[in-house]
């Protein structure tokens, strides 16, 4: 029988594998989808897709990184819904991130990422559920998991 720990949820997991698509009953957490825009490299490592931001300008690229958990782990991520004016630059001085598995706020000028999408965190049948982040956890399952059928 598996243990809770092996059922988790883990922060590596952002962008790469759906925290909320998977099976109810004891196979909960255990069997698990791949977020939307999540691929799997030559290595047979998840990566997810990160636009890249211009470290001399602050603004975002058109350049997309795709990076694994490791990766990830030595970049500051900023969230897809940051504002951004015209010319892809941070309106606000202070950004929401994530750096090594902690959301946090810092200086728009640390940033190295940004997500693509917000919805690059769940899987595509998730995706399909209106207001997911108003949704009961249960009901947000519930909802996922008859979209796969």
């Amino acid at each position: 029988r598996a243990q809770m720990e092996v059922r988790d949820v883990h922060y590596s997991h952002y962008g790469r594998m759906c925290p909320i698509e998977t099976p109810e009953g004891p196979n909960i957490g255990l069997i698990n989808s791949l977020s939307s825009y999540a691929r799997v490299n030559e290595f047979g490592f998840i990566e997810t897709p990160y636009r890249k931001v211009d470290l001399d300008t602050n603004s975002i690229t058109d350049q997309i990184d795709y990076l694994t958990a490791d990766e990830e782990d030595s970049y500051v991520v900023a969230q897809a819904n940051s504002r951004l004016d015209e010319n892809g630059r941070f309106l606000d001085d202070e950004v929401v991130c994530r750096f090594r598995g902690n959301n946090t706020v810092m200086a728009k000028e640390k940033m190295d990422y940004m997500d693509v999408s917000p919805k690059q965190v769940v899987s595509a049948a998730t995706a399909c559920i209106p207001f997911l982040e108003n949704d009961d956890s249960n009901r947000a399952l519930m909802g996922a998991n008859m979209q796969r059928q």
